[in-house]
This record gives structure tokens, sequence and C-alpha cells, in this order.
């Protein structure tokens, strides 16, 4: 038995909805509902009357409910004494952040603080979007960095996390160009002869972001998926490599755009997303180091200063 199948459980006994607790915790519908199923089958019974709408447990579902309500709890109490054990003395700053802004992101920001505001002891977990939220709320990191989108939003409750905004990102199609330095392949493409396709796996943050992109054009957009992937880096590689259109951030690009490796691959297909920093609020039972907790005032104080200069993010 796993605990994200008991934190998958509690949602849906919260929700009563298997969709809008799949919502919540960053996975399919179908994947939510194998892993309920997963911990009926450990279980022994059924947790969930399935013949009632809305959703409604049945008694041996109340009781796991209010069951599983305390070992989560006292799983997260020991965990944050182990860490204070682990901790004690380091002044390392723990970071949960997806794959593709560790790679792009991260290190050019790290960077840009040691100018600006010292050096730091960084401790980066690379993540997909999921598991780096949930490290979070589970108090295993000090702080999350992830990418935002309104269509996209994360479900952490603003009394209890608070943010702030470092910076924004575009997302974009790329392709590599020809001898002539145009793109091989060029958005929208046609009825019959759709584009190679570099796409995100199912159910990954950017993809869900990029499906918004396609929604959205004024213009069919006619594209043959030929792989995926979860990682943005993935995309990039096989893009370079000629095999087809890949969305891709900025960030992530920015290098083989001046190198001229890789050209848009067709216009007014763009996003505009917001980075973001969050972290748990300040309470008696948690209070972040004092270095954290300094990076932090630095990060609020920056991002108060560029919102009253009107400086755009970088």
């Amino acid at each position: 038995m796993e605990t994200k199948w008991l934190e998958d459980f509690v949602s849906l006994a919260e929700t009563r909805s298997f969709s809008r607790s799949a919502q919540l915790r960053h996975v399919t519908q179908p994947a939510f509902s194998r892993r309920i199923q997963a911990l009926e089958a450990w279980a022994g019974t059924d947790l969930v009357d399935r013949s009632s709408y809305p959703t409604r447990l049945t008694p041996a579902g109340e009781t796991l409910y209010s069951q599983s309500l305390e070992m989560l709890q006292g799983l997260q109490s020991t965990r944050a004494m182990l860490r204070g054990h682990t901790s004690a003395g380091q002044d390392f700053i723990e970071f949960a952040v997806p794959h593709t802004l560790a790679f792009t992101f991260f290190p050019a920001w790290v960077s840009s603080l040691r100018e600006k505001f010292g050096p730091i002891k960084s401790r980066l977990i690379a993540l997909n979007v999921h598991d780096a939220v949930l490290r979070l709320v589970e108090g295993s990191c000090d702080l999350l960095i992830a990418y935002y989108h309104e269509s996209q939003p994360f479900q952490l409750d603003p009394a209890r996390y608070e943010m702030v905004s470092l910076g924004q990102e575009v997302m974009a199609p790329f392709s590599r160009p020809n001898a002539s330095g145009e793109p091989e392949f060029c958005l929208p493409g046609r009825a019959g002869q759709p584009l190679p396709y570099l796409g995100y796996a199912p159910g990954a943050y950017l993809g869900r972001v990029v499906d918004l992109i396609l929604k959205q054009s004024a213009t069919a957009i006619h594209l043959d998926r030929v792989y995926e992937t979860d990682m943005a880096e993935g995309l990039k590689a096989m893009a370079l490599e000629g095999h087809g259109i890949a969305f891709l951030p900025l960030s992530a690009v920015r290098k083989e755009l001046r190198a001229k490796k890789l050209v848009s691959a067709g216009s007014g297909l763009e996003m505009t997303m917001d980075v973001r920093v969050y972290r748990e609020r300040p309470s008696a039972k948690k209070t972040p180091s004092s270095h954290a907790e300094a990076l932090w005032c630095y990060l609020q104080s920056s991002s108060s200063k560029d919102k009253a200069a009107g400086s755009p993010f970088v």
C-alpha cells in the first residue's frame, strides 16, 4: 500500500468527485480510478459506493477516511522531525523543481541570486509537476518553483501557502531550419500532409498548456504525433535532429536560436506562463530556516520593487 493512495482517497472523500480529485492530484481520471481500486484491493472491501451520485463512501470507506487523516498527519509530523535531525546545523535550501525548469530556469536564476542576494547553498530535487507540488504539501522541501497558467492552476490553499512571481516564460513552436534558414516544418500544415509533431506525454503539465494553445488557434493546425516524452529537453533533442515540430519554453532554446540550430515554426501560437516560487506560510508547527527565510524576504522585496517600477519580468 502506498501513501499516495491514502492521499487520493482523502481527496475523493472530500470532493465526492473522481474527476475533480484527479484534477487536484494532477493525474488523469483513469489513473486516479486505478489507484482507488488498488487501495480497495489492499483493504479487501469496497470503499466507494459507486451506485450513487455524487460519490459516497461505504461504511468501511468512512472508517478508512478518519484513519487516513490520522495516519497522514502522523507521517508528516514524523517526516518533519526526521528532517529536523538531518538538517540541524546545515544551511542548504531545498528546492522542488519540475524537470524543465531544473534544466533551463534554475541555473541562471541561482547565478542572478549570487550577484544580487549573495551565494546560497541549494539542494535541487527535479521531479514531475505533480510530485514537485506534493513535496511542498508534504513539507519535504523549503521552496517549490513551478510554471503557472490560469488554465492549469495549482490547488494550493492561499491560507497555507504563499507565492512570489519570479518571471515569465513563453511556450512556442520550433523546428530545425533547412539549408536556406527556413523551418523544415512550418505551421499550420495541411489536412492531407500533417506535420510531424513531437509532443508531451499525456498528463504532462506543459502538454496541457500546448493543448490549450492548439485549441485556441484561429487557424486549423494539422499535426501527426510521431513522438512523445515528459521532458522538454527530450523534445528539443528530437527537434534538433529534424524529427518534427516541438513546443518548447523559450528559455530552453535560447542558445539554439542564437546558433540558428532551431527557428520559429509559426507565429501566433505562443502562450505566456508565470514562473512562481511557493512556500508554506510560517507557523508554530513549521518555522523556515534562517537561510530560507532570508531568501524569501529578498524575493518578496524584489518582486514588490519590480511591480512598483513597472519592470517586465525577465
